[in-house]
């Protein structure tokens, strides 16, 4: 407890005790909550926001594909390169 306490000044006494609550609300049916959780929930509680996609126009011209027999012709080109140890 004394570790969730360290937090206080940093976050703010409502702040911790919102987060243990909401710890103890998502935590283990035991009901013990390690401070790394209530550190974890409050750290999501101040988290920023994700910024809204924005809208473009822009167009992949290249789709992805998956060509896992480039990683092998990559590494095939290596092995003919001399070693500069």
């Amino acid at each position: 407890m004394a570790q969730v306490l360290a937090i206080v000044p940093s976050a703010g006494l409502d702040a911790v005790l919102v987060a243990v609550e909401l710890a103890l609300e998502t935590g283990p049916p035991s009901g013990r909550v390690s401070v790394e959780h209530v550190v974890n929930v409050l750290a999501r509680l101040n988290a920023v926001p994700v910024p809204q996609n924005a809208a473009t126009t822009l167009q992949v011209s290249t789709p992805p594909r998956a060509d896992t027999a480039r990683y092998d012709r990559l590494r095939a080109d290596d092995a003919e390169e001399v070693g500069h140890a």
